[in-house]
């Protein structure tokens, strides 16, 4: 059987959000995983197919492709949040924001593929003060430079249901009384999930957004400490949170590192703080000027 889409990283937080979606919309997918226990509930879409394999072998790459319809497309959404230091970064950035990138777009192209939409971050660039930010803005640098019909996605910190950022503060607000924070001024513009996964499924259909890059943001500015603060009130949780010197930040982010569980902080979170995750000056609000999405708040979070 062919399909319509190929979703690679499809089985993460904004994955699951823009399968729903596109299978709404009447498009058919094909969802390669290594962990086919974890996607179970993907299973109840009847037009989404579960492959066991792994994208980082680049033959596993080109049969992926060579399913997927002459006029279908390729949705990249891989993204790691933390990697060892390295110069211009780690392997794993590497390996996930700039060479993954490019074999997809080798193996769509020995298969006759043009479509691709690819998920980058808002502060993606060459030369930022992250290795996240460095490596995801190589990747973009890499797409760019192709012969295929792409379309970039820049979203500030994602949040809904199931993310990963909000959530987790609010685990630790209810964990503790008191929390230390740190870069408490650091400034984000939080897009909901929905409106990014309404975004990549509406482009498809939208020519216009070829060979195009959008910033994708919510309707707001927050700090970090605000964030954390609603963290709380969406746990119902009484911690008072303390704003700390950003070297104490440090220090907690370089010992979260060594410690035998999954990272909280990195150092290199830390860097990538020394920007603001917010929509440029004059820059363009692409979620409602170009796909014409009321944007969801951070309050209506459900």
């Amino acid at each position: 059987m062919k399909y319509d889409i190929l979703l690679i990283g499809g089985n993460g937080f904004v994955g699951k959000v823009l399968a729903a979606q596109l299978q709404a919309a009447g498009y058919s997918i094909l969802l390669p995983t290594r962990h086919l226990a974890s996607a179970r509930d993907l299973r109840m879409l009847p037009k989404l197919h579960l492959e066991d394999a792994d994208v980082d072998e680049f033959d596993e790459l080109q049969k992926l492709c060579s399913r997927i319809k002459p006029k279908g497309a390729v949705i990249n959404l891989v993204g790691v949040l933390h990697d060892k230091p390295g110069t211009p970064y780690g392997e794993i950035f590497k390996a996930a924001h700039v060479d993954l990138p490019k074999n997809i777009m080798t193996a769509m192209q020995m298969n006759g593929l043009k479509r691709y939409l690819h998920m980058s971050a808002l502060g993606a660039d060459s030369n930022g003060p992250s290795m996240y930010q460095r490596s995801k803005g190589d990747g973009e640098k890499a797409v760019k430079t192709s012969d295929l019909d792409w379309t970039i996605f820049r979203p500030s910190v994602i949040f809904g249901a199931q993310d990963q950022f909000i959530n987790l503060f609010s685990k630790l607000t209810k964990l503790f009384p008191v929390l230390p924070l740190a870069n408490s001024g650091a400034q984000f513009q939080p897009v909901s999930v929905d409106d990014v996964a309404t975004a990549f499924t509406r482009a498809l259909k939208m020519p216009e957004t070829i060979h195009a890059s959008y910033d994708l943001v919510g309707p707001s500015v927050y700090t970090m400490k605000e964030i954390v603060e609603f963290a709380a009130r969406k746990a119902h949780a009484k911690c008072a949170i303390i704003p700390v010197p950003n070297f104490i930040g440090y220090l907690q982010a370089c010992a979260f590192e060594f410690l035998p569980v999954p990272t909280l902080m990195s150092r290199d979170n830390i860097a990538s703080m020394k920007l603001p995750n917010i929509l440029p000056a004059h820059g363009r609000d692409a979620l409602m000027d170009v796909f014409g999405i009321s944007r969801r708040t951070l309050e209506g979070m459900r």
